[in-house]
């Protein structure tokens, strides 16, 4: 149970920080305590699986997008609360660049974590991690924030913000918190970066994604599948070769077929942002609106070359 490691934890942390109080010690297993509801484990059929913290009393869970990746809606997921009880989860939203998933389960009253503002974090500052580390549950690591800043995103050339903190991670940790020593959620733990730092999602991040404008979504009209291309593009510091995306299937009358874009034209950026896979393609067009214009960058008959569509309003991502 949760409750028992958290006690092992405690023994733990006096032998690693002696000079700590008594009292002191039993406050931080309290305050861990009181979140551990808060908590969840999350099951991906077949792919392991990772944390997630209740965001919503009414099933809106916070998660990290690689603990679901290439789980649709109606794909096997499930979540398991702190007290035992296992429900069906389906991701209602992600964000590839940010690395979170919004997952929902159909279940009322769940007790939501208290959300802290990691806008006001500084440097020093103790912070703990929760999460189930090698089927663990319930472990708790503590550290310092060592660092705050922005890192580029593997494969998408874009950036996001972090903290950086020298809680350790471990494969299970991936979407927990990151608890402040107040005991409110001020990170989302995300990965393992430059050694032994542990990167977490800023918690003002993730609440500014959950509360972002509902079914603004745009597309393109097109249908795409990755290639990998044998071209340098040290704009996007890629030298050599260089993902992008193969159009496939162009709708007719859609944005794309009125910009002029072509079966077999490859996309290669879309308003200066790679995209080296359909998930890049469908987070970059949610940034954008109805009507807006964006720029491509696309590759035909071997010559790099620009077009500029207006996007179109539907239902889907892309």
């Amino acid at each position: 149970m949760i409750t028992d490691t958290i006690v092992r934890e405690k023994t733990d942390l006096v032998d690693t920080f002696p000079f700590l109080p008594e009292s002191m010690s039993s406050a931080i297993v309290e305050l861990v305590e009181r979140v551990a509801p808060s908590i969840v484990e999350v099951r991906s059929h077949g792919r392991g699986g990772g944390a997630g913290v209740i965001w919503r009393t009414d099933g809106g869970i916070i998660t990290n997008y690689h603990v679901v990746a290439g789980r649709g809606r109606g794909d096997n997921l499930e979540v398991v609360l702190a007290d035992g009880r296992t429900f069906p989860a389906k991701v209602a939203s992600h964000n590839r660049t940010l690395d979170l998933a919004l997952l929902e389960v159909d279940a009322q009253d769940l007790p939501a974590a208290l959300v802290g503002d990691s806008s006001r974090l500084r440097v020093g500052e103790l912070v703990f991690a929760v999460g189930h580390p090698w089927g663990q549950r319930g472990s708790v690591t503590m550290g310092i924030v060592s660092g705050l800043g922005t890192v580029t995103v593997p494969g998408s050339g874009r950036t996001a913000q972090y903290i950086r903190s020298d809680v350790h991670l471990a494969p299970g940790n991936s979407g927990g918190p990151m608890l402040s020593a107040q005991g409110a959620v001020i990170g989302i733990n995300a990965m393992i970066f430059g050694g032994d730092m542990g990167i977490a999602i800023p918690s003002h991040v993730a609440s500014s994604w959950v509360a972002g404008p509902p079914s603004r979504k745009v597309f393109l009209g097109v249908g795409v599948q990755p290639v990998q291309l044998q071209v340098s593009l040290p704009e996007w510091g890629r030298e050599g070769r260089t993902d992008g995306l193969l159009v496939v299937a162009v709708e007719p009358e859609g944005p794309a077929e009125r910009a002029g874009l072509l079966i077999g034209d490859v996309l290669l950026a879309v308003a200066g942002q790679p995209v080296p896979d359909g998930d890049a393609l469908a987070d970059m067009l949610s940034h954008g609106a109805a009507q807006e214009r964006v720029r491509l960058h696309m590759m035909r008959g071997g010559a790099i070359q620009q077009l500029e569509v207006e996007l179109g309003a539907a239902e889907s991502d892309a």
